[in-house]
């Protein structure tokens, strides 16, 4: 542990500073990464791997997010009403094992938030609410499966199966999902992508084919129901979003929730835009939910360069910040794995811009980058940029409306040993960091506490060592220095 510490603090340099007076505060700012499983887009590499070989994977993946200095991890663990994790609601993931049902042995999700935190990152909990089953599902489904015990509600749709999400069961299962995590996995976040009703897909003669609900719009239409077909989809999406957000906070007010819609609410907003229409298509009122405040922080999936008018990346955040009437959190996702290197793909600058615009606009500014993999294969210098971009280590903002008028964390108490320093923290605090000064410069390294609250760091023989902890929601307390 002590020797995995140094070499983490090796990785964490500040620029030097001329006196050897306190450090410099710490910039604030979300540095999210997106880790996907569906069809193992970034992990595990392939399904079948190992217990030890998915692990091994799964702390490079980490290992590059400590020194890419990012500070969040969003990782997949129900991509297609299965589980990356130990549930009793749903099987265990076929991208795991390669067999639907297949325990892998050992709870990833698990795994991953204890080794998350280890390392100073946050770890969100990524679900899909509403599908069911994925083109690249090659195993059978198991007999727990939703398309197998309730094939009412969990029906095919083109190549997928998807749940009907105006069926009160689908929305009732999937919650229940969701609280299901929060409950027994100490996570900072859940999060939800662009997948509501699913992007329409067409036969073979080239028809767009119907959702199958006709079963719940005839039900809703014979109980006297007055919204139009459209709308009444949306108001159930809209549902589902509202009780995510109520009963993820009736269960731990500090666990942040996220939500990543397409980034265009609607074609003609702001004017000049134009593309797909989420709200008619995927029955999807994201502009709604960031209206009301059903999020704590807001990712909307800003995927073009900034110099493409038609879908401006500049004009389109600012849109997005105009609709932020509660100040919610607003970390816009970047097509990282556009930078290819190849002749078509993006340069890994059109990302560094992108940041230093986001940097400019949004204050406590962030993002999200999807996916990881370019940042592991460092696709097109991309992750050689973000090394530079990414020059010193940053903390993720406060949330402070979430703090209901609770005070910060208490200073942490700390016992300096030679080489070894002691710390000791109270409940409900997440991170230690800190900073070393031996020499000309300082040095910032954040980590985990364990259960009971402490934590052994290594530090210099010589110089001074400050430090400080932070609680769930990132509020710092104040700094102690180590003697």
């Amino acid at each position: 542990m002590i020797r995995w510490l140094m070499a983490a603090l090796a990785l964490c340099s500040l620029s030097p500073l001329v006196t050897a007076h306190d450090p410099p505060p710490l910039s604030r700012e979300f540095r999210g990464v997106w880790v996907a499983s569906v069809a193992n887009i970034d992990w595990p590499s392939k399904p079948g791997l190992t217990a030890d070989e998915q692990k091994k994977e799964l702390l490079a993946i980490l290992d590059r997010c400590v020194e890419l200095r990012l500070n969040a991890v969003v990782f997949q663990i129900r991509p297609m009403a299965d589980a990356l994790y130990e549930s009793k609601l749903e099987p265990w993931s076929e991208y795991l094992t390669g067999t639907m049902g297949k325990s892998p042995g050992y709870d990833p999700l698990a795994f991953a938030v204890e080794e998350a935190h280890r390392r100073g990152l946050e770890l969100h909990a990524w679900f899909n609410p509403y599908r069911a089953r994925h083109p690249s599902a090659k195993s059978p489904p198991s007999p727990n499966h939703i398309t197998q015990s309730r094939p009412d509600i969990a029906k095919p749709y083109g190549t997928h199966f998807w749940m009907n999400p105006t069926h009160p069961d689908v929305q009732a299962h999937s919650l229940a999902v969701i609280r299901d995590v929060v409950s027994r996995y100490d996570i900072d976040g859940i999060h939800i992508d662009d997948y509501f009703y699913p992007y329409k897909e067409k036969d073979t003669t080239g028809q767009i084919i119907p959702f199958p609900d006709e079963d719940t719009w005839n039900a809703y239409q014979k109980a006297g129901g007055k919204l139009t077909r459209d709308d009444w989809r949306r108001d159930a999406v809209n549902t589902f979003v509202k009780q995510m957000y109520t009963q993820t906070k009736k269960l731990k007010p500090w666990v942040k929730v996220g939500i990543s819609p397409f980034g265009i609410w609607r074609p003609g907003h702001p004017e000049g835009i134009v593309g797909f229409d989420q709200f008619a298509e995927l029955y999807a009122d994201a502009k709604l939910w960031l209206n009301e405040g059903w999020c704590d922080y807001y990712t909307p999936q800003l995927y073009w360069p900034i110099a493409q008018e038609k879908q401006s990346f500049p004009k389109l955040l600012a849109w997005w910040q105009g609709q932020n009437s509660h100040q919610r959190h607003l970390w816009p996702g970047l097509y990282t794995s556009r930078v290819t290197g190849a002749e078509k793909g993006w340069k890994a600058t059109e990302i560094r811009d992108q940041i230093t615009l986001t940097r400019k606009k949004v204050e406590p500014p962030g993002v999200i980058h999807f996916s990881m993999k370019a940042l592991l294969r460092n696709s097109g210098g991309i992750a050689d940029e973000l090394k530079k971009t990414y020059a010193e280590p940053a903390l993720v903002p406060e949330t402070a409306w979430l703090a209901d008028g609770k005070p910060p964390p208490a200073a942490p108490t700390v016992h300096r040993d030679g080489t070894t320093m002691q710390v000791k923290a109270a409940a409900g605090t997440r991170f230690v960091v800190v900073q070393t000064h031996a020499g000309q410069e300082w040095k910032t390294h954040v980590t985990g506490l364990a259960a009971d609250g402490t934590a052994t760091l290594a530090v210099p023989a010589q110089g001074r060592v400050r430090v400080f902890v932070l609680d769930r929601l990132g509020r710092a307390s104040e700094a102690v220095e180590g003697k």
